[in-house]
């Protein structure tokens, strides 16, 4: 399992375009009605995409792949790390089943929400080996306090009175993971509504300007992100320049 897991770590940039491609396979309806089923997905998606934006905003974890290899330079156990070990998996797995039902297809509730939840269970496992082998007795007390998948709710309070929320970072960490799905969604919503009317051209408008209005969103943030990283490089020359002078 451990094998698997580390090839789906390696894969998973590959493997994430795909699961949007299959939302939009021709399938049988989950709901006639398709109003409350899009209520319902998308609802489930903006909880799993809120897990993730809370988790990056308390303690962000310098955690991931390097040379896509599973790396983690130390345990954190801080923030919602507190109540899940593994709470931006959890979010990602509630973007994928809230999609998956907001595409009203049968068989991406039957095949996809499966797959992907096999997927990062053997990344878990796979993490879970290396994280035992480098921090040993550290990871295992951990375990031992903390559930690998459901969180625990109790000292939520707690966790976010001693640990300052930072709203820039979760803007410039989740700008484009919030592009990606809001865009998949609007398409989506504009793909059901043409199997249900037949017709797309008197909603148009409104796919196109909310395209474009999260396009422009997502150029501006991008852009404001390279700038900080700019301002923060001439500050550092600024700063080593003086010091190297002094000296």
């Amino acid at each position: 399992m451990v094998k698997i897991g580390n090839l789906f770590f390696r894969t998973r940039n590959f493997i994430f375009p795909i699961f949007y491609l299959f939302l939009f396979i021709p399938s049988s309806q989950l709901v006639v009605n398709y109003k409350i089923i899009a209520i319902i997905g998308i609802s489930i998606t903006i909880i799993g995409q809120l897990i993730r934006m809370v988790t990056i905003g308390l303690v962000y974890v310098i955690r991931g792949g390097r040379k896509r290899r599973i790396y983690a330079e130390g345990l954190v156990t801080e923030g919602l790390f507190s109540h899940c070990r593994n709470p931006m998996y959890v979010g990602n797995i509630l973007m994928i089943i809230g999609l998956s039902i907001f595409s009203n297809s049968l068989l991406s509730i039957l095949i996809l929400i499966p797959l992907f939840i096999f997927i990062y269970q053997t990344i878990v496992i796979a993490e879970e080996d290396f994280l035992k082998s480098k921090f040993k007795e550290g990871y295992k007390e951990y375990c031992n306090r903390v559930n690998r998948w459901i969180p625990k709710v109790r000292g939520l309070n707690k966790t976010f009175s001693e640990n300052e929320f930072n709203l820039k970072k979760v803007i410039y960490k989740e700008y484009n993971t919030t592009f990606v799905w809001t865009v998949g969604a609007t398409l989506l919503f504009a793909y059901n509504n043409f199997k249900i009317k037949g017709d797309i051209q008197p909603d148009s408008v409104y796919y196109y300007s909310a395209l474009i209005f999260l396009s422009i969103i997502y150029l501006m943030t991008r852009f404001f992100k390279k700038e900080s990283k700019e301002i923060k490089l001439i500050k550092y020359k600024l700063f080593y320049s003086q010091k190297t002078f002094k000296a």
